[in-house]
């Protein structure tokens, strides 16, 4: 009986063996074979031979003896490393993910299919220049390059998927591009929950809930800021920047560098999107943030849509009518009809209303430019803002430094101009009246050149000085981000790269500190005896303002101000439900709260007193009821999953981030929040290139097993970086490119 047991666990023992070699050549197969040559030579179809060198993160530096050539090799290596999130964001765009991933992104590709993201992005392919065509021709050729060589090795995601991809084209890097530019706007979601609130509310009290701004910004994000040589340790500018984005796998940003005849550039680039978009080259640094200026107006069309017709500016007229099919992976196709009328397409049904949506992207028939390659030669501020006169969208901050010891801030985008109203409201589509006026000049945009205080900060907030000629109107943020920076800034005579990288990591909001000392003034003046409001007291009147997720008063911090826009919003319109959640919303609040005007509440203090209450007790529901055992890491928590991997339980780990408890909130320098947060972060020192700073949140590469999946984020999470190789090509493998 034994010898029986001893065989069959021997021959157990050869079945368990036998599994794991099965599963570890499965590895290599599915994971490890896709990931890139880096080293050795490919035969490509170059004009000459192009160096590629891989430094310690896995970053290309690609040298080549012309800017085609160059432009091939990105998109070659950007394909090596991101093609299937390459792929992804085409289809996101394009409204073509139901064809791989099934019906449950049929309402993703059904929005991206209304907004006619596709005929947009065609539509500006055959307005560009034959010379701009050309470059994304060329990075084009390297995408394509990169799928005939690897053909059979292509990522896992595509066998996961059971689906090959197809070549990429121009009109997949412009949609690339239109993802981001429709990231970046979408401010019609804010006008209908105005109008919600209008329907039944105080109209005073609404608008009050809405401004343009608070009264408060800095004058001459996302974060950008420079300073001068006089506020800097080295005598030169030194320029930071850490664009917030939602969390993505990979990263949003794709380091790189180019050199090529008269074209030396490094720093961040966009998948599927040849040139630099962040980053510096010999002579010049720069830094995006999102403007955030409203690009988008609805328009309420009296139309049959039936028929399709509608009337405007008092002549019928008839929509076109747009058949969409989107292929849905095991199912049949799904039909989208879009009825098109003089302002865009119909996008909603709200409250039995057809209301049509009008998006400066979508009007680009006085030609399209894709000033990328204009914008990494620049050389000085004067080419540098005529690159930026050729944006069309999104729209930006770009803030800005120079060899020469110069700083500068310029507003670029397509901007519609409004004489008679602000975008805040659906408009009437019927009347003809209330149509854009064309668009700001570039000449009139905000441009900022050498203040003299040395310093430049953009956090998203309203840059336009409060005189504009314009009727301004965006999604702003609040200028709490802004003004920290500022007075850091201001707080130290000169300031070093590292310093600037710490400053990235700043976790103080000062509206979660005012808003928590004004309830604690409260309970205390009102003698409050609630024994929920006095405990709350006692636990946030010492608080520093920190928002660390390893302590209890930001947990409280956060549901007190749950609770004051909850109040707001009841008071502004008492028979609606929603709740204000809009990014210039801490600005509002603080602003009642600071200034008291009369019609809103009887008793500030009472209102304060009560929301910190309730805040209490619902703290002690979600986390206990001790509070010095609550953690604002429970609340603020960050997973960024696999968009497939993450679905298998026993893997999902091995390519996940987190959970992992963040610190930091809307309001602070390090805006980190569950859903979004610097998305990189970059230091540029002017004085010597190769002193200047550059991470990712994750790792440069999209393979699990390649070493640079997610090498970056231990050192983003800590709130350190990694240097900028420039100067010299760094040691690594090298891959030739020979013709």
């Amino acid at each position: 009986m034994k010898s029986i047991l001893r065989k069959l666990n021997y021959a157990l023992g050869g079945l368990v063996v036998a599994a794991v070699l099965a599963a570890a050549v499965a590895v290599v197969w599915w994971v490890w074979r896709p990931t890139p040559q880096t080293s050795g030579e490919v035969k490509s179809p170059v004009r000459a031979e192009v160096r590629i060198t891989r430094d310690s993160l896995g970053v290309p530096h690609i040298a080549a003896a012309s800017l085609e050539d160059a432009l091939f090799a990105q998109g070659f290596v950007t394909a090596q490393d991101r093609f299937w999130q390459m792929d992804g964001l085409r289809r996101l765009a394009a409204g073509e993910l139901s064809e791989i991933v099934g019906r449950a992104a049929l309402p993703l590709d059904t929005k991206a299919r209304q907004l006619r993201m596709r005929r947009i992005a065609a539509g500006w392919l055959r307005q560009m220049p034959a010379e701009q065509r050309a470059r994304l021709s060329a990075y084009a050729r390297g995408v394509n390059h990169y799928l005939e060589t690897y053909r059979g090795k292509y990522p896992p995601e595509f066998a996961v998927m059971s689906y090959d991809p197809r070549p990429w084209t121009m009109t997949d890097t412009l949609l690339c591009a239109l993802q981001m530019h429709r990231t970046l706007s979408g401010h019609w979601e804010n006008e209908l929950l105005k109008e919600k609130l209008l329907a039944s509310g105080d109209r005073a009290r609404v608008e009050y809930l809405f401004p343009v701004r608070t009264g408060d910004e800095p004058q001459p994000g996302s974060n950008a800021w420079v300073v001068s040589g006089a506020r800097s340790t080295t005598g030169k500018p030194i320029l930071a920047n850490d664009p917030h984005l939602e969390w993505s796998l990979p990263s949003t940003w794709y380091m790189v560098q180019l050199h090529a005849p008269d074209f030396d550039v490094a720093g961040a680039s966009l998948p599927g999107m040849p040139a630099v978009v962040i980053g510096h080259n010999r002579r010049i640094a720069w830094g995006i943030t999102a403007l955030q200026f409203d690009n988008m107006d609805l328009y309420v069309e009296n139309i049959d849509l039936r028929t399709g017709r509608y009337r405007f500016g008092g002549q019928e007229l008839q929509a076109v009518r747009e058949v969409e099919w989107i292929a849905v992976k095991g199912e049949r196709p799904v039909q989208v009809v879009n009825l098109v009328t003089v302002h865009g397409p119909i996008v909603s049904m709200e409250g039995g209303r057809a209301l049509a949506l009008k998006w400066a992207a979508a009007f680009m028939t006085d030609g399209f430019d894709f000033p990328l390659i204009e914008l990494n030669r620049a050389g000085d501020w004067q080419q540098f803002r005529a690159a930026l006169s050729k944006l069309r969208g999104p729209n930006v901050n770009a803030l800005y430094a120079d060899v020469d010891g110069n700083i500068g801030w310029q507003v670029a985008g397509r901007l519609p101009a409004r004489k008679d109203f602000d975008g805040d409201v659906p408009l009437d589509g019927a009347s003809g009246s209330r149509e854009w006026d064309g668009y700001l000049p570039f000449d009139e945009l905000p441009s900022y050149y050498n203040p003299p205080s040395g310093i430049l900060a953009s956090a998203n907030q309203n840059s336009f000085p409060p005189q504009t000629p314009y009727r301004v109107s965006g999604f702003f943020s609040s200028a709490h981000r802004a003004r920290q920076i500022v007075a850091r800034l201001q707080s130290k005579a000169r300031w070093s790269p590292a310093g600037m990288l710490r400053l990235q990591s700043d976790v103080y909001s000062s509206f979660y500190k005012f808003i928590c000392d004004e309830a604690v003034r409260a309970v205390e003046k009102r003698q409050d005896r609630n024994p929920m409001a006095q405990e709350a007291a006692r636990l946030l009147k010492p608080w520093n303002g920190q928002m660390d997720a390893a302590r209890p008063e930001p947990f409280l911090a956060t549901l007190l101000y749950q609770h004051l826009r909850r109040a707001m919003t009841e008071r502004a319109s008492p028979r609606q439900t929603p709740v204000l959640r809009t990014y210039m919303a801490p600005g509002v609040v603080e602003k009642l709260f600071r200034e008291r005007p009369a019609g809103w509440f009887d008793d500030y203090n009472l209102v304060l007193a009560n929301t910190l209450s309730d805040a209490m007790e619902e703290g002690k529901r979600i986390q206990g009821r001790n509070p010095d055992k609550w953690r604002y890491g429970r609340m603020n928590v960050l997973t960024i999953a696999h968009p497939i991997a993450s679905r298998i339980p026993w893997i999902a780990p091995y390519f996940n981030i987190g959970p992992v408890p963040i610190s930091g909130a809307a309001t602070t320098i390090d805006a980190a929040t569950e859903s979004m947060g610097p998305s990189l972060r970059f230091v540029a020192d002017t004085a010597a290139w190769d002193s200047s700073f550059m991470n990712l949140t994750i790792g440069e590469s999209g393979h699990r097993f390649s070493g640079h999946y997610k090498d970056q984020w231990d050192a983003y999470a800590a709130g350190r970086s990694f240097p900028l190789p420039f100067t010299q090509a760094p040691a690594g493998s090298t891959l030739t490119l020979r013709p």
